[in-house]
């Protein structure tokens, strides 16, 4: 895949990384094409931080590394889907998962429910 076509919309684009193993989504960031050729040549997932306006390596100050096993790009080719294999938590809270913090739970049979 030709990697501009991924950043034709915008310099940055939505990366959520997935563990491999087991299918959890473990968090959302963003790269740009540096990021992403960096993530390429090297099979560490390199990111873009907003607030910081520079490259980051996940795991750099923690050692929590994601190492990649694949990458996807979505029907758009605006938004990637990387399998990788995580050592230690991937949130900085130190959970497992950035998506930990839980804002609904339908009971079950409420799926399309009208009011």
């Amino acid at each position: 895949m030709d990697i501009d076509k991924l950043f034709e919309k915008a310099e940055l684009i939505p990366a959520i990384a997935q563990e491999a193993e087991t299918g959890m989504v473990l968090m959302l960031a963003y790269m740009n094409r540096e990021s992403l050729a960096k993530t390429l040549e090297t099979g560490c997932c390199w990111y873009y931080s907003r607030s910081r306006q520079r490259l980051w390596k996940k795991g750099e100050t923690s050692g929590h590394l994601q190492t990649v096993l694949r990458i996807d790009a979505d029907c758009d080719c605006d938004t990637l889907l990387l399998q990788v294999r995580q050592t230690g938590p991937a949130c900085h809270t130190g959970e497992h998962s950035c998506f930990f913090q839980e804002v609904m739970r339908f009971e079950t049979g409420a799926e399309g429910k009208e009011e």
